[in-house]
């Protein structure tokens, strides 16, 4: 396979993992419906309240669990870029979909560019996951990761936190391996979020998984599902 099919095939599959799938008899898994994801456990660490306006950016399997979470009272931003809009246009519908359900209906969905964000305002958190590795890749821009780190500083309210989940990657990799084993490393996530203005407010090991030697890619049938994954979450100063 050439490097640019491998690509492409790697960046559908990261997609249809952290976004649910078209055309199902059944509904896809989700927070709600996937022990897995941990989503108590992750919301807890997020810190969501009833009330709370939070912004989900490449927003897939935690719509649901996010919007129960903030309540009828609170906002879920429901954030798909451009650029995946452009890439998987069928992502939009399932997030409308989401949207138009009266359980759900305070889910807002937009699709801004991913370098021109134009997130709301007064935000109590904002969340990604298994995405900001992404950020680096070619079918994003790449984005400029410096001011989309910015952007989020500026959207969120003081003492709103920006939390992180992805793929880890091996010490001293930084982002060599967000493009071929879509993973990125810790160290470097933190040095990217700190340089915007962000303390570092709390780390979780719920989803690691010492097993995972960070060599392979992570849709590999050996560790698919089961990868090493660091939660990282920051606080805008008061």
């Amino acid at each position: 396979m050439s490097r640019r099919l491998f690509i492409a095939a790697a960046t559908a599959v990261t997609l249809a993992l952290a976004l649910p799938a078209a055309g199902l008899a059944q509904p896809p898994a989700d927070a709600l419906t996937d022990p897995a994801m941990k989503a108590p456990e992750v919301i807890a660490f997020i810190g969501v309240k009833p009330g709370d306006k939070v912004a989900d950016i490449v927003a897939g399997r935690f719509v649901r669990a996010l919007s129960q979470a903030v309540g009828a009272k609170g906002k879920l931003y429901a954030v798909m870029p451009a650029e995946v809009v452009k890439a998987h246009p069928e992502v939009v519908g399932l997030l409308n979909k989401t949207a138009s359900d009266p359980a759900y209906a305070n889910v807002v969905v937009s699709t801004p560019p991913v370098n021109a964000m134009a997130l709301p305002q007064g935000l109590s958190a904002v969340f990604i996951r298994q995405n900001y590795h992404d950020l680096y890749d070619k079918f994003m821009g790449p984005a400029d990761v410096p001011a989309f780190n910015k952007a989020v500083f500026a959207a969120l309210k003081p003492g709103g936190v920006y939390v992180i989940l992805d793929h880890a990657d091996a010490a001293g990799t930084g982002i060599a391996g967000t493009e071929g084993r879509h993973r990125i490393e810790e160290a470097r996530v933190k040095e990217d979020v700190l340089a915007a203005g962000f303390k570092l407010d709390g780390e979780s090991k719920i989803l690691a998984n010492p097993a995972d030697d960070h060599s392979k890619f992570v849709f590999h049938p050996s560790i698919r599902g089961k990868t090493d994954q660091f939660l990282l979450r920051f606080k805008k100063p008061k």
